[in-house]
Parts: C-alpha cells; sequence; structure tokens
C-alpha cells in the first residue's frame, strides 16, 4: 500500500515537511510516553503544541503522516504500526484482531412489515439516515466501492492496519436483493480493496460516472418519512414509487448486459459469477485482504440454496433478526415469520459452517421483562439455537415506526431505565462463554427515539452493575485480552463442548488464569445421521471459526509479547485436526474467507468447490494440547 497521506480530498495533501518544528517534539512526546496518553493529555498537549498562524490544532491523521515522514530522524523512534496504538484515540476498533468494513445496500423493498421498524426510505429498511454508518453511505450515494475506499482512507489516516478486512454489508434484507446485484456489489468492495492496496483512486472515475446516471448529486435523495401514526402507503410503496425509474431500468440494463445489448460501465449494478471468482482469487494475495465477508438477512429467508449461494458469494458470517423466540410476540409485531423458521435457519447455517450472529430484541409490543428473560434463556438452552454472536437492541420508539400507533393507543409502553438494566444483568450472567455480545445498544441518535432508552454506552451500566454485586460477565468481548502482553506461561487451553442441532460444537480457547481470552476456535462434528449438505462436507468436521485477539498487525508482520502471528491459530487448527480424527471424521473442513486461503494451504489445507480440506490420519492425533511457544 503506498505510504504518506491519503486524504479524502485527493486536491489536499497535508504539508508535513512545512511542519517539522513543531510536529518533531509533539511526537517525541506521545511516542516515548511509556503508556498511551488519556483523552485529557492529549488535549492538553495539542494545545500546548497548535498549528501556526491560528490554524487550529494538528489531528490524528496530522500526527500519522508526520510519523510515517520523521520516522528515524531527530529521535522519532522507526515507524512501528503495533505501536500506532499510542497515537489512536480509538483503539477498540482493531483491538478483536481484523479491521471492520461496513458498507450499506441501497434503498429497496423489504419482505417484512415489522411494526417496530423505522420507515426511513432514504434508507434501506430498518436503517436512519441519522446512523454514522448510514451517513456515510448516502453521502457516497450506497455505492460500495466509494463507501469502501472511504473507510479504507480513514483507518489509514488515523494510524489503523488495512491488511486484514472484515467485510460487513448491511442494509434490509441481503437475501431479497437481485442475485446480479449482490455479485457485483461484493466484487466492487473487492476492487476497492485492490485499489487502495495498490495505491489506486477511482473515486473520481465513479462519481464522474454516478453522476451522468442522475444517481449522484451529493444531496440526500428525499427528506420523507412515513409518519408511523398516520400511515398510508408502506415502505415498500414508497420506495418503489421513489425509485421505480432506477428499478426498472437497472432491471433492463441487466438484461441487454448479459444478452450483449449494450457495453457496461463501471456503476451498472450487474457482475457475473466469473467475474466475481476473478476478483476473489486476486484478493487472495492483495495488501488488502478480506478475511470476513458478512451478510443480513431473516429466518425465512435461509434454504439450501441460498446458503450454498451466499457462501459462493465468499460470506462466512451471517447476521440474522430473530428478534423473538416467541410465536405469539412475532405475530404481533407482524414479524412476518414464526419460530420454526429460526431454528430451520440456525441448523441450515450451522450446517453449512456459517457463524451466526443472532439479533434479539427485548420490550417488543406484547412482551415482558419476565417473557423476555425467559426468551433470553431459551436462547442458550435450545440446541436448535446458541447463537455464535449476538446484538441486543431493546426496542426504542422511532417516530417513522407503526408502533406508534400502539403507542399512542396506550398498548405499548419502553421498559424503565431500572426494568431495562435488571433485565439486561440477567442477560449477561446468562450469556456462555462460547457467545460475543457485539452490541447491548443499537447506535440510534437520540433525536429519533420519542421514548424508550436513549442512553448508549448501557453496556457499561451492565457491567458497572454486576460488579458492584461481585458478578462478571464472561462473554468472549468481556474476555478478550486486548492489548495485553502475551507470555508463554499466561495462557493454557480450555475445550468446551456442547450440543446443537447440526451435532456437537467444541469451543476451544487459550485463556489466561483470569479467563482471559487471546484466541479461540469453533469446531463443529456432525451427527452420526446428519447429512452433509453438500457432498464435499461428506464426513468432513466443520472449522467454523479461528479468531486471535490483540491489536490487528499486519499480513506477516510479529510483535514480541502479541497474541496475533504467536502461533496460537496453528495449535488450535491442530487441536482441533486431533477431536475431528478421534470422532472418526476423515477430513477437517474450513468456511474459510477470501484473504485467508493462503493461510490455510500453509497449513495444509486444500481448495474445494466451497470449502477449503485437510485429510485427517495417524499424524493428526499427536498431542497439541499442552505446551505453549511464543516470540
Amino acid at each position: 500500500m503506498q505510504d504518506g497521506s491519503m486524504s479524502g480530498n485527493s486536491r489536499y495533501e497535508f504539508q508535513v515537511e512545512a511542519h517539522r518544528e513543531r510536529l518533531i517534539p509533539l511526537l517525541k512526546i506521545i511516542l516515548k510516553a511509556p503508556d498511551r496518553l488519556s483523552s485529557r493529555e492529549h488535549q492538553q498537549l495539542m494545545r500546548r503544541y497548535p498549528k501556526p498562524a491560528g490554524e487550529g490544532f494538528y489531528s490524528l491523521a496530522n500526527l500519522v503522516d508526520a510519523w510515517r515522514a520523521f520516522a528515524g530522524q531527530e529521535g522519532i523512534p522507526d515507524f512501528d504500526e503495533a505501536q500506532l496504538f499510542k497515537l489512536r484515540r480509538k483503539p477498540v476498533r482493531t483491538l478483536s484482531g481484523v479491521t471492520p468494513l461496513t458498507v450499506l445496500t441501497k434503498p429497496f423493498p423489504c419482505p417484512g412489515t415489522c411494526i417496530f421498524c423505522p420507515n426511513d426510505i432514504r434508507m434501506p429498511k430498518s436503517y436512519l439516515a441519522d446512523e454514522p454508518g448510514a451517513q456515510r453511505a448516502e453521502k457516497n450515494a450506497f455505492d460500495p466501492y466509494l463507501q469502501s475506499y472511504m473507510r479504507l482512507n480513514t483507518y489509514h489516516n488515523l494510524g489503523h492496519s488495512t491488511d486484514k478486512i472484515e467485510i460487513i454489508i448491511l442494509g434490509g434484507t441481503w437475501s431479497f436483493y437481485p442475485e446480479t446485484y449482490q455479485i457485483w456489489f461484493v466484487k466492487r468492495i473487492l476492487d476497492a480493496l485492490r485499489d487502495f492496496g495498490q495505491g489506486i483512486d477511482r473515486r473520481e472515475e465513479v462519481t464522474a460516472a454516478l453522476s451522468e446516471k442522475s444517481m449522484f448529486t451529493g444531496e440526500p435523495v428525499s427528506n420523507v418519512t412515513i409518519q408511523g401514526a398516520q400511515m398510508m402507503t408502506s415502505y415498500n410503496q414508497t420506495v418503489q414509487a421513489i425509485y421505480a425509474e432506477e428499478i426498472y431500468r437497472s432491471r433492463g440494463m441487466a438484461d441487454e448486459i448479459a444478452s450483449g445489448i449494450r457495453q457496461r460501465g463501471i456503476v451498472d449494478e450487474y457482475a457475473t459469477w466469473e467475474e466475481l471468482e476473478a476478483a476473489q482469487r486476486e484478493n487472495e494475495l492483495a495488501a488488502c485482504r478480506a478475511v470476513g465477508l458478512v451478510i443480513e438477512t431473516r429466518p425465512d429467508h435461509i434454504s439450501e440454496a441460498e446458503v450454498i449461494r451466499v457462501r459462493r458469494l465468499g460470506c462466512t458470517k451471517v447476521q440474522i433478526g430473530i428478534q423473538s423466540l416467541s410465536d405469539r410476540v412475532l405475530a404481533m409485531n407482524k414479524r412476518g415469520h414464526d419460530v420454526a423458521a429460526t431454528r430451520r435457519a440456525f441448523r441450515l447455517l450451522r450446517k453449512a459452517g456459517f457463524k451466526i450472529h443472532a439479533h434479539w430484541m427485548p420490550n417488543l409490543y406484547g412482551s415482558t421483562p419476565a417473557d423476555d428473560l425467559d426468551d433470553y434463556e431459551r436462547l442458550f438452552s435450545d440446541r436448535d439455537f446458541k447463537p455464535d454472536e449476538l446484538k441486543i437492541y431493546p426496542c426504542s420508539l422511532i417516530e417513522s415506526a407503526e408502533l406508534m400507533r400502539q403507542y399512542q393507543a396506550g398498548d405499548w409502553q419502553p421498559y424503565t431505565h431500572d426494568e431495562l438494566l435488571e433485565l439486561l444483568v440477567d442477560c449477561f450472567k446468562l450469556t456462555p462463554e462460547y457467545c460475543r455480545l457485539t452490541r447491548v445498544i443499537r447506535d440510534i441518535p437520540g433525536t429519533d427515539i420519542v421514548d424508550g432508552n436513549k442512553v448508549t454506552n448501557f453496556r457499561q451500566l451492565v457491567e458497572r452493575e454486576l460488579e458492584g454485586r461481585g458478578e462478571g460477565s464472561v462473554d468472549i468481548r468481556a474476555r478478550e485480552i486486548g492489548v495485553k502482553p502475551v507470555r508463554a506461561g499466561d495462557l493454557r487451553l480450555d475445550e468446551t463442548r456442547y450440543e446443537s442441532s447440526a451435532g456437537a460444537e467444541i469451543f476451544l480457547q487459550y485463556i489466561t488464569a483470569e479467563r482471559d481470552i487471546a484466541g479461540f476456535l469453533r469446531l463443529s462434528l456432525p451427527a452420526a445421521n446428519e447429512g452433509p449438505l453438500v457432498e464435499e462436507l461428506r464426513a468432513a468436521a466443520m472449522i467454523r471459526e479461528v479468531h486471535v485477539y490483540g491489536l490487528a498487525l499486519g499480513i506477516g508482520r510479529e510483535q514480541r509479547g502479541r497474541a496475533q502471528h504467536a502461533g496460537l491459530g496453528r495449535r488450535l487448527i491442530d487441536r482441533a485436526a486431533e477431536i475431528a480424527a478421534a470422532r472418526g471424521c476423515r477430513r477437517l473442513a474450513v468456511i474459510s474467507s477470501i484473504g485467508t486461503r493462503e493461510y490455510y494451504r500453509a497449513r495444509g489445507f486444500c481448495d474445494g468447490a466451497l470449502y477449503q480440506f485437510r485429510d485427517l490420519d495417524e499424524s493428526a492425533t499427536r498431542d497439541t494440547a499442552t505446551g505453549l511457544e511464543l516470540p
């Protein structure tokens, strides 16, 4: 990837050399400090070393550019991406070992009619224009290339690693979008990763092409939202009316391109499977690699064919909105599916090796705190569920949601602060170690909430309450090792077994004496009477996830004392092979992402059609459970 400034505006570059005299002493103080400066200390330091002539203060991007330019000069330490932690103001974004890249799909009709869902026709269903990710998407006309490049550029300027990227595609129901749009959308994200890694910037070209199609004006499409209490038309009807010309044009364009009638442009929402597969192969060794691909959908849109199709796209994790495990509550909220659909979806996703990231909503219309607690307990006690990750989204009232009718009639009220706190405290206590609570409150601006919780740091409130009671959460996020140094004597291998609807699950984790987690692996062992989803998975155990925590380090880089690149992943894989061989499995499969295929090839895996495989023989039964060598 190119060095130096990569400003969001290619016509402007921060002139580092002109600020050398002020930046050198500033960098020395920050980089030679034993620990990362607090926010207050950082602000005080910026005020001591402002820009000249009243130009304000140096940004983090300015400091990162300066370190890259002056590294090794005048007492400035050599540039080290791992030590960028001292400069970052939000290091938590990459503390999980990878860098998340979130992009939104365009507004499009949705198969759901949920009464709690916002109806902002500027956005894909369920999203609001004031949410940070939605603002970035709208600013870039929902174009996947522009969104991806902008986010990568921001990460680079703020000193975050862009080597290992987890692509997170949000926006309504992914499975409801046309297949050609999905293929094109993923391919264009990979194109952005390729270009950014090579220091190529095609944003002006893409923006010009969008302008020619009258799809990009730099302004929001519309400021109209549907008022939930006086809904005369549905979200789908409104979106169809506003975007009808574009939708029909896109359908006709796809047919014309497929038949060779017209030539395709870079913003035409069409690509072939062959083109996507070529982009995937190119990304395997790229400077910016896709080490995960996440989509979100509904349980009633999961089928065997759908599971295979999204796997072909390169997907490794599915965010799935279950909302409730009560048929009565689902029906009252017009969810459009029952609990049986959720059971089927979980089973198919698990058989295919996907990580399952569920969305669950307490305080829905028709529920109570006691009902919700029973619901949550069932989520982890019933073998048909047991998600790997979970977002808890307490229902908040948005003016454009149909729920306004029930609220105004007095049939629904949000839980009080104390009721919600007590419920979430109990939920945290019920969450097992193998699950990661990725989010506890949705990041909806308080100005959009008519009634309900507006506290965005509710996780901290729950953790504080648990600590006051002498308890704590044991979910993965609460135990991530973060920036703590790793020593050989700190870690031991721990294994947890639990049953699922598709067989047995083994959760392997390297933990400290305090059970802080440095790395883990999810292994699925198929039930004896369970047929494979696809033939290549016959008699195969499945690695559904390997994850090593700590600051995200670049591909091939190492740092003494860090969990990443300390050999934990290899040891976890070898232990999984030993367990699978003892179970009688002939092969060990892995649902690898595009950018990790080379990693698994180096560890004895060969490419299949949808997965990678390693044959299991007597060599796989050697004892790898003990001993740990770290650099």
